[in-house]
């Protein structure tokens, strides 16, 4: 046991994106970090989704991993993760529920599960247990990437897939199953899922999903929609807004700190969802912009590809964080370490 820990620690270390000095350089400072956590943060150790009646999630609290540890702020982490598993940790496949409402009793009434939420805190699980020496994280973050192996990494038609949860998106649950959302696919935690549950099927999720996305251009903008049904080419899935939605507006930033740097789909992606540069919502079958998301938080994203593609600097917008939303704020901070740590020139 003791040399199969060890060699998880080394090939954790090996393939994550963010070496372990992170946890002693923050790449998220001390002020950002205490302002997202006076707004989002609840004592009880749980992230709160302001703009979305106060519940919280699997995904925030993956994000609210994560950002504690690019903060280097460990008893931070532990709250809140005491509070996700304890509260979200409930399913017998070792996912997490995907939704925690404040507002009724029992607090969970959904016990489906995000995937994207279970790969962000077993992702943060194991980059804090690497770089804090907590094999307790390291242990807890193997079990839920094998179960999201076992659960959520699906092949269809060749291809390798993430579902979106275990329940209702198979070619079995709807007839134009499989259905996927190409905003699940956070290619940083990637590697980390095979260091923490080896199979060759990780490396093919991470290919398929970028050329997914090469191939999900719809509408006049050539965007993808935020559900997408495989069955037969991709089109978007049918009962959910042919849109570009507020969740894929984290496509291009995933992509980006996942290294991977392909300018002809990050422009296009970059271009296609900008109204006058800034980011929006957009309706995939007329191409008109449905919301205008003028926070910096979302204006992040597009900072970032100018940075990556061709070297612009951050606005200074970009740089001043005074969190509102929580969605928002979060790609925000997750924009500006990611340059801080890989493109301190354009700050």
């Amino acid at each position: 046991m003791r040399r199969w820990r060890a060699l998880l620690l080394a090939a954790t270390v090996a393939l994550a994106p963010s070496p372990p000095v992170v946890a002693q350089q923050a790449m998220i400072n001390a002020g950002a970090w205490s302002a997202y956590k006076a707004k989002f943060l609840d004592p009880t150790g749980r992230i709160v989704d302001n703009g979305n009646g106060n519940i919280s999630h699997s995904e925030g609290q993956g994000y609210g991993l994560l950002l504690a540890y690019l903060s280097a702020n460990p008893a931070d982490f532990e709250q809140i993760w005491y509070f996700t598993r304890t509260e979200l940790l409930l399913r017998d496949d070792g996912l997490a529920v995907w939704k925690w409402d404040p507002n009724v009793k029992p607090h969970v009434t959904d016990t489906n599960n995000a995937t994207d939420g279970d790969m962000l805190i077993a992702y943060a699980l194991a980059l804090a247990g690497t770089a804090w020496k907590r094999n307790d994280y390291i242990l807890a973050a193997s079990r839920m990437a094998q179960a999201l192996l076992a659960e959520a990494v699906a092949s269809s038609d060749g291809r390798i897939l993430l579902l979106p949860g275990t329940e209702g998106f198979t070619g079995s649950d709807r007839d134009d199953g499989p259905v996927v959302n190409p905003s699940y696919w956070i290619y940083e935690a990637i590697p980390v899922m095979a260091a923490l549950a080896p199979s060759d099927a990780w490396k093919k999720l991470s290919d398929d999903g970028v050329a997914l996305l090469n191939r999900m251009q719809f509408g006049p903008r050539k965007l993808p929609a935020e559900w997408v049904s495989l069955h037969d080419k991709p089109r978007p899935a049918e009962g959910f807004d042919a849109e570009f939605g507020y969740n894929a507006i984290r496509i291009p930033l995933y992509l980006a700190r996942g290294g991977i740097t392909d300018k002809a789909l990050l422009i296009r992606l970059q271009k296609g969802m900008s109204q006058d540069g800034v980011p929006a919502t957009i309706d995939l079958t007329t191409g008109r912009p449905k919301t205008v998301l003028s926070d910096p938080g979302y204006r992040i994203v597009n900072d970032v590809v100018a940075c990556v593609v061709d070297g612009t600097k951050l606005p200074g917008s970009a740089l001043q964080f005074a969190p509102a939303l929580y969605y928002p704020s979060t790609l925000q901070l997750l924009g500006l370490a990611y340059i801080g740590e890989k493109h301190p020139e354009c700050l």
